[in-house]
């Protein structure tokens, strides 16, 4: 078990050539029903899509995005959504922050100062996950973001450019992920 889990690590710090993106199964997948914190946050919302992410054979996370009705997928920016994170595997707090940020990263460079105020802004959000857990994002258009740690508020981020390019490592036309992002978008109309 220890060599599955370094190699998940690996995976996940040196790039996601060997990731891809699958559609989720499982009865929790089978379920369109928006969790019930999320009603207050998007009263009309539906699901857009589920993914699972999976690296080199090891599940990773199940992915639900959940979207107001007008959502347009290229200009998620625009629009409130949630996006649903449920872990299948154990990471650390750090583990997680720094691969946000290296995804970020990708989409577009981001200076040393800024990137470790981020990085001590996630670590504030993302607890250790254990096998299970859901982190939950709601994007807040104009504002920044909301997120939830199995279904309780954990911290708000007032950032709207962090929150827009955290988000975007699913929903960004520049994602490292484009099965997992047209997974995520499978129902919203063109």
């Amino acid at each position: 078990m220890k060599a599955a889990n370094l190699l998940v690590r690996c995976a996940l710090f040196w790039g996601s050539a060997v990731v891809q993106a699958q559609p989720s199964v499982g009865k929790a997948a089978l379920s369109s029903a928006m969790p019930a914190e999320l009603h207050s946050h998007l009263p009309a919302g539906q699901l857009a899509g589920r993914a699972r992410l999976s690296v080199w054979g090891f599940q990773v996370y199940d992915a639900a995005l959940w979207i107001a009705p007008g959502f347009k997928a290229n200009a998620f920016e625009e629009h409130a959504f949630a996006l649903e994170l449920a872990y299948l595997r154990n990471f650390t707090a750090a583990q997680i922050a720094s691969r946000s940020l290296a995804e970020i990263g990708r989409q577009r460079p981001v200076q040393a100062e800024r990137a470790a105020a981020w990085e001590r802004q996630l670590l504030e959000v993302f607890p250790d996950v254990q096998t299970g857990d859901r982190i939950t994002g709601i994007y807040q258009p104009g504002s920044g973001a909301r997120f939830l740690v199995n279904g309780a508020f954990r911290k708000s981020l007032s950032d709207v450019e962090f929150s827009r390019l955290f988000f975007g490592i699913w929903l960004s036309e520049a994602t490292s992920e484009p099965a997992m992002r047209r997974d995520l978008l499978s129902r919203v109309n063109p």
